[in-house]
């Protein structure tokens, strides 16, 4: 008798560290739980640019975009869609944190594009000559370098003080072409290769400041493979005239294909 009280209170200890650990106790084992305050911060990415179904704000926030389609399905007790077209480190520290509180309980969040220029990288390539694309990236693989990191350390410290307790999963960036596919007119393959490279790099610094500040990041690259530009299948939009704006975003079936299972496996 007393030996099994003793096992059953040393397992009922272990589980109790193991779910501590996994960050899975009973209270939010189920991270779709009714209960859950979630707030999505963030860029373009996160706000469903490309995805089209736009509340009609400057932002750009789409109700197909990943945020919006897991809180439709979960039915959180607050859902504050802060994610804007456009935005960068600086945007969310100044503008998207007033959302979060010591209450949330998750929280979401691209940044860190537009800081390294990704608009201005993707201009460059298809407007002039493959050396000065070539000479763009590599200005901002550097800038990724020397810069954006204590840039993100910045709006992740920020994020874990006002939500302390707060799960945060930081969303990574797909790769934009698959090499050696169907395009036979545009950028060159050099170029496709060295903007991919880009993607990769921008990605290793994001999740390595994520993880150093206790967040998990989420790695879309592997449920884009296969739907970049260039696939025939493609779940990204490549640049387009009529619309410039949608230009190299998520189309409506990456976010919901690309984006949300990434999230959901995150939780």
């Amino acid at each position: 008798m007393k030996m099994s009280r003793l096992v059953a209170f040393s397992s009922s200890l272990l589980l109790g560290a193991a779910l501590a650990l996994t960050g899975a106790g009973v209270a939010n084992a189920d991270s779709s739980a009714a209960a859950v305050d979630y707030v999505a911060l963030g860029d373009s990415y996160s706000s469903g640019v490309g995805a089209g179904s736009y509340d009609g704000s400057s932002c750009k926030r789409s109700s197909r975009a990943y945020p919006a389609l897991w809180a439709a399905a979960n039915s959180p007790s607050s859902f504050d869609f802060a994610a804007c077209s456009g935005a960068r480190t600086h945007d969310v520290t100044g503008g998207q944190l007033g959302r979060l509180n010591a209450s949330t309980d998750l929280v979401s969040i691209s940044i860190g594009g537009n800081d390294a220029g990704f608009a201005d990288v993707m201009t460059t390539c298809v407007l002039q000559s493959e050396a000065t694309c070539l000479n763009r990236i590599a200005t901002a693989r550097a800038y990724v370098d020397s810069t954006l990191p204590g840039r993100l350390d910045s709006v992740y410290s920020a994020i874990r003080s006002k939500a302390p307790s707060a799960r945060v999963v930081v969303l990574g960036y797909p790769r934009f072409y698959q090499l050696g596919g169907s395009c036979l007119v545009g950028l060159s393959e050099k170029e496709r290769a060295a903007i991919n490279g880009a993607s990769d790099h921008l990605n290793t610094a994001t999740a390595k400041r994520a993880a150093d500040h206790g967040f998990t990041f989420g790695d879309v690259r592997t449920t884009f493979t296969g739907h970049e530009i260039c696939s025939g299948n493609s779940w990204l939009h490549s640049v387009n005239w009529l619309n410039i704006g949608e230009s190299y975003h998520p189309t409506a079936a990456g976010q919901s294909g690309g984006y949300l299972p990434v999230f959901k496996s995150a939780l």
